[in-house]
């Protein structure tokens, strides 16, 4: 349905998303930088492309519920099933990732957010040849920027403030509206603006005044006013539904202020080079997501990683939940509760928690009357089931969504065949690429063959 808010009250709205997303002050050169669509790879048609510094905040999540969608949805894990598609299959495939991440809000209704001024059609014709050119290392041929004069002139006129003055809302009063109408506007988000149509859908379908209650500083915008990267929060929104501003399990308490963290196992997963570093700590939730599928998080950029061996990651099951309720307890990240909250976890575990029954567990895994209980001993106690066996060898494939930092300047998937070498600690280590760093956060013996003799760039 369309708009049902007063015009006024629609431009209050954008006021607030503009402040929450930017700042106070938004620099034109930044905004340009935002500017391009959801495009495929002309060498990969489900690999989309990232022309500038910046969006990756947005390319990079959208592009794993790509890969999500295409091997992890009707049971396909074929890598075939991502790499050899027609390009109808491809826009198929964007449409269902676009939808997943705005659908997983749960929101009371979504809304869309479209030009009311559209340009000449020319101008998705012009992004593709752009595209084309920026992938070939080109310039556009003399025929292109002769046909394309108007339209270029109309797009340096739509500036920010003029894009902001021409936007509109569209209501979606359920999810069933709601995929019909990303199917009928794809071409618009795959046109001159429509990463940051789809940005500004996703605000207004969360709502401003819940983010702010869940970042950590909401007076911080979410993308950089200097470098324009996405903040950590703008990731934990697309990834989790949650606009959180940390990577760990559950809530922290640092000196008696509550820091959140990710309430549950996430669908898309999230590592980072940082966590290398000792800069951040990424929880279990984030590193093992329910698909095998990663985000590398580099200093300034964002990559994807992706396996089609499910097995690297383990299904939410009661050892899973018990742990997630201990983790609850032990907000400093201890590894122990006090003896004294046992019987509370033990309800809302549904074990027996009669006082009787608590007490003497709580001697038993308290022997030494010190008043703490440990993860350890609780779990041997009531979930003393072996965790599921990991595999030692898989297959790897990584995206980066900057032509410039590809083989070739061909944005595609890369393979890698990884083993999981317990012997590492013993051996000379020569490989110290800020991919393999970032990785070894999970698997901290991992061994990388690139089938193309290339290691692939997070920057």
């Amino acid at each position: 349905m369309a708009s049902h808010l007063p015009k006024s009250a629609e431009q209050a709205l954008l006021k607030d998303v503009i402040l929450l997303l930017w700042g106070p002050s938004l620099k034109e050169d930044l905004f340009s930088r935002w500017t391009q669509g959801f495009v495929f790879s002309e060498k990969t048609n489900t690999a989309l492309v990232q022309l500038q510094g910046g969006p990756c905040a947005i390319i990079a999540p959208v592009q794993a519920f790509i890969v999500k969608c295409a091997l992890f949805k009707g049971g396909n894990c074929s890598i075939d099933a991502l790499t050899s598609v027609s390009a109808e299959r491809a826009n198929q495939l964007l449409v269902e990732a676009l939808y997943e991440i705005l659908s997983q809000l749960n929101s009371s209704q979504y809304i869309l957010v479209s030009l009311s001024k559209h340009l000449p059609s020319v101008e998705s014709q012009l992004s593709a040849e752009q595209l084309k050119c920026e992938e070939n290392g080109e310039t556009s041929t003399p025929s292109i920027q002769d046909e394309s004069n108007n339209t270029k002139r109309a797009l340096t006129a739509l500036n920010q403030e003029s894009f902001h003055a021409n936007l509109k809302f569209h209501h979606c009063s359920d999810t069933d509206e709601l995929h019909r109408s990303l199917e009928k506007s794809l071409p618009e988000f795959q046109s001159k603006f429509g990463v940051l149509l789809y940005l500004y859908s996703l605000v207004l379908s969360k709502g401003v005044r819940q983010i702010k209650n869940e970042v950590e500083d909401p007076s911080e915008p979410l993308i950089d006013g200097i470098y324009g990267h996405g903040s950590q929060s703008l990731i934990n929104l697309l990834l989790t539904s949650q606009a959180t501003s940390y990577v760990w399990d559950n809530d922290k308490d640092i000196s008696g202020l509550k820091l959140r963290g990710l309430e549950k196992q996430s669908t898309i997963g999230f590592l980072s080079l940082l966590e290398h570093l000792r800069y951040c700590e990424v929880g279990w939730f984030f590193k093992n997501p329910k698909y095998p599928i990663w985000l590398l998080g580099s200093e300034t950029h964002l990559t994807v990683l992706f396996s089609t061996n499910e097995n690297l990651v383990v299904k939410d099951n009661p050892s899973i939940n018990a742990r997630h309720v201990f983790s609850q307890f032990d907000s400093e990240g201890n590894g122990f509760i006090s003896s004294s909250v046992l019987e509370e976890v033990m309800k809302l575990l549904d074990l027996v928690a009669d006082k009787e029954y608590v007490d003497i567990m709580r001697e038993k895994m308290d022997s030494e009357q010190l008043g703490i209980i440990t993860r350890n001993s609780f779990m041997e106690e009531f979930f003393p089931e072996e965790p599921p066996e990991q595999p030692r060898s898989f297959h790897l494939y990584h995206y980066n969504g900057i032509p410039h930092s590809c083989p070739g300047g061909k944005v595609t998937f890369v393979e890698a065949y990884a083993i999981l070498d317990e012997e590492v600690e013993t051996q000379f280590i020569t490989d110290t690429s800020p991919i393999k760093l970032c990785l070894q956060t999970k698997w901290p013996s991992i061994e990388l063959t690139w089938t193309n003799k290339l290691t692939p760039s997070l920057n």
